[in-house]
């Protein structure tokens, strides 16, 4: 059961991925009337903020507190990082609408400590499964509780570092 919540987790990630300079990119027009934000930079392990996902995952989860910013456009973007017990890690750049309950990757990260940019990225409901469950958790107890957007980053960073959300009503 690990192996296969392992290998659909990496394959979210990784899905699409491709280098920069997307000129012809399909998923750039998807991204018209949205917010053309820079990729942060790549994480580093003093920033991370762990968050609890569910005592069955085999991974530990993080956000990058360095990366998480809400917009203009009220999407909120963040870096996320699972980290396996033998120490490998996913890391994904992404962004959460909290009123339309939708993620997106923008990016994914390399063993180079570099960026991936994700090709043909797009709007994609956050559920409750093996593979979302980080976001869904994201969602709902630190960026989203009850649908609505974080007050702002100083909020969702302090409730992050505590390790306590904002949401009176368990997820689950």
């Amino acid at each position: 059961m690990r192996a296969v919540f392992a290998l659909l987790l990496v394959l979210s990630f990784a899905a699409g991925a491709q280098t920069r300079g997307s000129e012809g990119d399909p998923g750039v027009s998807a991204r018209r009337g949205e917010a053309q934000v820079p990729l942060p930079q790549f994480p580093e392990p003093e920033n991370y903020l762990s968050f609890e996902v569910s005592a069955t995952t085999p991974f530990d989860f993080f956000v990058d507190a360095k990366s998480v910013s809400v917009s203009a456009d009220d999407v909120v973007r963040y870096t996320v990082i699972a980290k396996s017990a033998s120490g490998a890690k996913n890391i994904s750049f992404e962004g959460m609408r909290c009123s339309d309950k939708e993620f997106r990757i923008y990016a994914v990260g390399r063993s180079d400590n570099t960026w991936s940019e994700v090709r043909n990225s797009s709007w994609q409901p956050i559920t409750v499964d093996q593979r979302n469950v980080q976001r869904a958790v994201l969602y709902r107890h630190f960026f989203c509780p009850f649908a609505g957007n974080v007050a702002d980053i100083g909020e969702a960073l302090r409730t992050l570092r505590a390790g306590t959300s904002r949401a009176a009503i368990p997820y689950y």
